[in-house]
Parts: C-alpha cells; structure tokens; sequence
C-alpha cells in the first residue's frame, strides 16, 4: 500500500461506480436546494468527499457510499448513526486518513441517501450486501468503524466476513435488546415495542421518507434544541461551528429518513448472530458520561465479545470516540500492523 506524502490535494468529490441498466442512479434522489443552509455549510467547512458513488448489490438494490483521504490506502469503512448518511463523518476525517494512510469510504444504508429502500429480516441481512459493495469496489481487506447505530451492523459484517475485517471499532455501539447478549438498559423497552413497529414501519418510512422536505428550512433550529437537550459532556461537540456544519449537510445528504425506521424495527429484533461469533479484534470505545447509548452497552459487548478491547473515556459523552477520530484512527494502525505483520510507518 502506498503511504501518502502530501496532505493537500485538492479533493472534489467525482461521481463514479457502475450501474446496472435497471437502477438509475439520478433517479429520487435530486432533493430541493436549501441556499442558506448549504451556504452555511460551506462557509463552515464541512467535510467533503473525494468520490461519490453507488454499488449495485442486488438485481434491483445499490447502497451510496463516499469516500475521504488516502485513494490508495488500507479501506475503512465507516457506518453512520441512527439517523445518517454518507457525510457523517468527523470534519477532520479526509486530513486524519490521509495523514495515517486509509481509504475511509462511509457506506448508507437502504432508505437513506442514495442507496435503494429495503428491508431487511435482521441486522445481518446487511453484511452480503456490504460484501457485494466492496467486491464491486475492488476491496480486499478493510477495517470496519460504527458509530452508534451503526455499531450492530459493524459487528454484522465483521462475522459475515472474518477474513476480509482485519478490525473493527465501535463508537457508542448499540448493543443487542434480544437472546442471552441482551443488555439491560432502556433499549430493552424496544422489545415491547416492537410489534407496532412491524406494522407500522411501512407508514413510519412514508412520512419520514416525505418529512425530509419539511424539516430541512429549519434543520439549524431543530439542531440547536437537539444539542440543547443532550448531556452536558456533548454539547462542546455539537456546538462546534464544524460538527454542526457537518451533521445539516448530513440531513440534507439523506434526503429521507426511512432508514430509521428500518434501523428501530430491526434494533427490536435479535439480530441474527451471537456476539461470540464476532472473531476479528474489536475496539469498543465508550464514553462514561453518554446518555444517549449508556456505558452499560460497551461494558457488556466488551465482555462478551471473543477479542474485545474497550476504551473507556471518562467525563465524556456519546461523541467522544467519534470527535476524537485521529485517537481512533491511530488504534485501528496499530491493530491492523499487528493482524497483518505490517510496520507502522510514519507518513
């Protein structure tokens, strides 16, 4: 692999990924421009990515993807929260990847985005999708990284393709709400929600799918109160001029939202595997101070988990792991040096 030398490319996002004749990529996908947001966006800095494209995974399905630093690095793939998309990433992510040598390429899930709307039985359902996505990119080994909700879909593919993830790393994980890995905490409450759930996802994904449109005039007040009603350790993060920047261009990136119902029925569910089934080196980043996912999430995936390793960060909170991405990134090197018998060389 190639080291990169020079941190200061110019790194406009170029469209590219083939298309099979039946999906068009344009298609639903071109929302309305909302000036003085994207203007604010701009101005801020948010981050921006170096190719934009779509992988076909099924005869009628693609998931979107982007991708940040190094073209010819070692691949991260980056799976974002509940809600999410292709930009939700640290606004550092393009420099901190390419000063560590990694491809970073941030995958969406169906109903968010670009990617096509599905729904899938269990949260591993979407690992031999994910396969099908960086067989088409030409990836071989990666590293897998998710934040929050993204965290069960990380562990999913880390099992589906033990071979291929040299390491994962979860960043305030969501852990399991069913079978004998459950942890106790409120998500639990989803269990007994789930049924409506299931009848109700369809409409749910209608109204989110629409709701996009109206919320994004006001995306930055809705932010502001969301920030405001967090626990203190993350407001710092939030009220960041970049980090806000960049979750606005991450709600308008996603265009709707039906994703999160999917994610919230399938959250409701067992998921399809057992955590001991997970054999890659996991990284299991937790904030002590997160009231969003609590400690207790991290703390028991760590237990159970084969070759789990938790980074416990006191005094913060849920964005912890995720606005420390160089911290983050750094760990994932010298895991991936150790899995691999490679060196880690300076850039």
């Amino acid at each position: 692999m190639s080291r990169p030398g020079d941190t200061s490319d110019d790194h406009q996002p170029t469209p590219t990924g083939d298309h099979e004749p039946d999906i068009d990529p344009d298609a639903e996908f071109d929302g309305p421009p909302i000036v003085e947001i994207a203007e604010a966006i701009r101005r801020e800095g948010a981050p921006v990515p170096r190719r934009l494209g779509r992988s076909v995974v099924a005869e009628d399905r693609a998931l979107g993807w982007a991708e940040f630093g190094h073209p010819d690095g070692d691949v991260v793939l980056w799976f974002h929260g509940t809600p999410g998309a292709r930009t939700q990433v640290p606004p550092s992510i393009h420099q901190n990847a390419l000063q560590r040598g990694f491809r970073v390429v941030t995958v969406e899930r169906p109903g968010t985005g670009t990617s096509t709307d599905h729904r899938y039985r269990r949260i591993a359902d979407f690992a031999p999708d994910v396969e099908s996505l960086v067989d088409d990119l030409g990836i071989g080994r990666f590293a897998v990284v998710g934040l929050s909700g993204g965290g069960p879909y990380t562990l999913a593919v880390a099992r589906h393709l033990p071979e291929r993830v040299v390491v994962a790393s979860l960043l305030g994980g969501l852990g399991p709400t069913r079978g004998p890995d459950a942890v106790w905490s409120y998500t639990r409450a989803l269990r007994f929600v789930a049924p409506a759930f299931e009848v109700l996802r369809t409409p749910i994904g209608r109204v989110l799918a629409s709701g996009i449109d109206l919320l994004a005039p006001v995306a930055d007040p809705v932010f502001s109160a969301y920030a405001a009603l967090l626990g203190f350790a993350d407001r710092p993060v939030l009220r960041d001029p970049q980090f806000r920047a960049m979750f606005l261009q991450d709600l308008l990136a996603a265009h709707e939202l039906r994703s999160v119902a999917h994610d919230m029925a399938l959250f409701s569910r067992h998921w399809g595997f057992a955590l001991d089934e997970v054999t890659p080196p996991v990284i299991v980043w937790q904030g002590l101070a997160d009231t969003i996912v609590p400690p207790s999430h991290g703390h028991h995936q760590a237990s159970r988990l084969p070759r789990a390793e938790l980074r416990v960060r006191p005094g913060e909170g849920h964005f912890a792991g995720f606005a420390d991405v160089a911290t983050v990134l750094d760990r994932l090197r010298e895991v991936w040096a150790q899995e691999t018998s490679e060196p880690v060389t300076a850039p």
